[in-house]
């Protein structure tokens, strides 16, 4: 009887073996698909109830001295940074050094209206603060450069606030910036000190940090932006981490990342009340400094960034202990579309492996006619359509340019996002009255306006 016990054991040991090796073999070649197709060039790390599933590296981390990626690779994860934000936040909470319903005037008591702001809604992107960002002219010739805290502020101090504290939504770095001013003035500790302390040295996070500029190391990733052609082969500058700051200057590698999502599990950094506080959506889906979404009828918790040269993603299943990690050094938009077929695969839901799609010639005067202002009223989202050089071309009005390949006539998808579809209703006389956008959220009509 015990022999037997023992035989069906092992059988039990032999099938899990083989099912990780399945899964490992399938999510493999789901990102090697990514990768072949140019819309991946990064490490990956997935993770499920405590065990690695995969972990490895697609491409080069530097082009020049053809270095390979894998999971020691240092990456800026750019927004990504803004969940250690929050953390060391409620960090400070628990410590009573802080609270949320703090007012921003506590510490800096001549900011416009900060007596109406509350650290809460710093943390929720309900503060109303004009996000720095938007300042085309700083971001393409100072945002290289070191900037004090003094310049940074005079960016949206004195900026009208977007709307009244906590009554809308709207994402705001300059309010993550705000935060790590804030620190020091609460626990006597910088910013970038603090993180450490609290949040980098109990996880043993030793491949993490903040000044990408001066980073010297051999593991250190290359950011590429694309050329004409569409080829992610151009260096791009750093954004200095004065200015990305709390809201995005973190560097880090997945193997580290996964220890991040391990102490979050095991709540090792706050309690599980104050955690879990920050998983609850307060206005569109945003907690405190996390993302909240639902898939497969699980809660999912994540962030991504984006940066020059540079992208990411860590969505985090905490009901299943799934883990997600996505650190990329090319500018490519697949990164929320690669997350969701990975989760497919892990909840055995059926998905696709992306394809490399082949565009059809479109004539320039059928292409001409879809010229011309598209809106989503509900997000709003406007956005415009221009024929370039015999490409049509989207210009959203708070989303970066996008060329659109033909797959018919009435049919297209993004050159650099080819699950990204996009498809255009024709009225009875053959003019363009709306057309429908696909994506991994799902569809979306945009309307023809004037």
């Amino acid at each position: 009887m015990q022999k037997q016990v023992y035989l069906l054991f092992c059988a039990l040991c032999l099938a899990a073996t083989v099912h990780a090796q399945n899964i490992t073999a399938e999510l493999d070649t789901l990102l090697r698909a990514y990768y072949r197709r140019g819309e991946f060039n990064g490490s990956v790390l997935i993770a499920r109830q405590g065990k690695i599933l995969l972990e490895k590296g697609y491409g080069y981390s530097n082009l020049t001295a053809r270095t390979l990626n894998d999971g020691h690779t240092r990456f800026q994860i750019a927004s990504a940074t803004k969940p250690f934000t929050s953390t060391l936040i409620l960090k400070l909470v628990s410590l009573h050094k802080l609270s949320l319903d703090d007012k921003l005037s506590k510490f800096y008591p001549d900011y416009p209206k900060g007596d109406s702001i509350t650290v809460e809604n710093l943390l929720s992107h309900t503060s109303g603060i004009y996000d720095y960002t938007r300042d085309g002219d700083f971001m393409n010739n100072e945002a290289g450069k070191p900037n004090t805290e003094e310049m940074m502020m005079a960016l949206f101090k004195d900026k009208p606030l977007d709307f009244s504290p906590g009554t809308q939504w709207s994402y705001s770095n300059s309010g993550y910036s705000m935060l790590g001013y804030i620190v020091p003035r609460a626990a006597g500790l910088s910013y970038d000190k603090a993180i450490r302390k609290y949040i980098f040295t109990p996880l043993k996070m030793d491949s993490s940090g903040f000044d990408f500029v001066h980073l010297d190391s051999t593991r250190k990733a290359i950011g590429y932006y694309a050329d004409s052609t569409g080829a992610y082969n151009q260096r791009a500058p750093i954004v200095d981490s004065s200015v990305a700051f709390a809201a995005g200057a973190i560097y880090s590698t997945v193997e580290d990342l996964y220890k991040w999502h391990t102490g979050l599990q095991q709540y090792a950094i706050v309690n599980k009340t104050l955690q879990d506080k920050a998983y609850k959506p307060f206005k569109n889906n945003y907690g405190y400094g996390w993302i909240i979404d639902s898939i497969y009828g699980r809660r999912m918790v994540s962030h991504s960034g984006a940066i020059w040269g540079f992208r990411s993603n860590f969505a985090r299943i905490t009901e299943d202990d799934v883990c997600v990690i996505l650190l990329c050094n090319i500018e490519t938009p697949a990164m929320t579309n690669m997350t969701r077929r990975i989760l497919a695969v892990l909840y055995h839901q059926p998905y696709t492996i992306p394809q490399l799609r082949v565009p059809v010639q479109v004539s320039a005067a059928v292409l001409a006619k879809y010229a011309g202002f598209y809106e989503i009223k509900e997000i709003p989202l406007r956005i415009e359509m221009k024929l370039e050089n015999g490409t049509l071309v989207a210009y959203p009005n708070n989303g970066p340019r996008s060329e659109l390949m033909a797959a018919d006539a009435t049919h297209f998808f993004l050159k650099d996002d080819q699950d990204y579809e996009i498809g255009f209703d024709l009225d009875e006389s053959g003019v363009p009255k709306s057309m429908q956008l696909r994506n991994s959220i799902g569809p979306r009509t945009a309307v023809r306006v004037p």
